[in-house]
């Protein structure tokens, strides 16, 4: 179920400085049309700066988590939540949203929480996110938590194995099954991007563009140094000694 239609700029006057300053932003317009969407581009092309803004638009919180949790361990959130134009199919405010860099300040967040209600851990495995390995907690996370709603994900496959990356594709599977749950999730994860039926938008110095997961260059890089590693170690090393 697309929940969550477009998001586009609501001003063509923007300030000249950052993030309006990211090629792919200056002209933001994105139509979801797919259960999942990925985005994908270089370090600095925007993806998690964007993921931020629409959480913020939501009234997610901006390290992470949804409406109801309420913590702030530093201020994050840059100011492009305040000039993006969320078009819905039908308004929904459930989900979640993951920052991987963020997610242990979340984790201890939960634990404050468990102080005065051991219930709350049921949610997440029944066990403190922290006493759990890194890649078990965001599986925990993804296994209990999610049901029904927008689920904005940036990097989840910072704590996966390939394994548990195959897992996390299995849980998308299910929840996308239910016609209750949308996804768009920030990636460089050659495993998830092959997700099926799914859209990829590329965020680089020419904007945003729609592209198939053979052109991206996880794809096509990834394969390449596959099938061939000592051409790509002759190039990086030979030169250097």
């Amino acid at each position: 179920m697309v929940f969550l239609a477009s998001t586009k700029l609501s001003s063509s006057d923007l300030p000249d400085r950052y993030p309006f300053n990211i090629p792919s932003l200056k002209n933001l317009s994105i139509d979801f049309k797919y259960d999942v969407t990925f985005l994908v581009g270089e370090n600095g092309s925007g993806k998690s700066t964007l993921l931020e803004a629409i959480a913020t638009n939501i009234g997610f919180n901006a390290s992470g988590g949804n409406k109801n949790h309420s913590y702030d361990y530093h201020k994050t959130e840059s100011p492009l939540s305040k000039y993006i134009r969320l078009s819905w199919h039908r308004k929904l405010s459930s989900g979640f949203f993951l920052r991987a860099e963020s997610f242990f300040n979340f984790a201890t967040y939960i634990d404050n929480l468990a102080k005065e209600n051991r219930g709350i851990l049921i949610g997440y495995g029944g066990k403190s996110l922290h006493q759990q390995s890194h890649g078990e907690s965001f599986l925990s996370l993804f296994k209990n938590r999610f049901t029904e709603g927008i689920y904005l994900l940036d990097e989840p496959e910072a704590a996966l194995s390939p394994q548990r990356q195959l897992s996390f594709l299995s849980i998308i599977h299910e929840l996308q099954k239910s016609n209750k749950s949308q996804f768009i999730i920030a990636t460089h994860s050659p495993i998830l991007l092959a997700y099926p039926n799914a859209q990829i938008f590329l965020l680089g110095n020419e904007g945003i563009r729609q592209v198939r997961y053979t052109e991206t260059e996880h794809y096509t890089l990834t394969k390449e140094f596959l099938d061939s590693p000592d051409r790509f170690f002759r190039h990086l090393f030979d030169d250097k000694e």
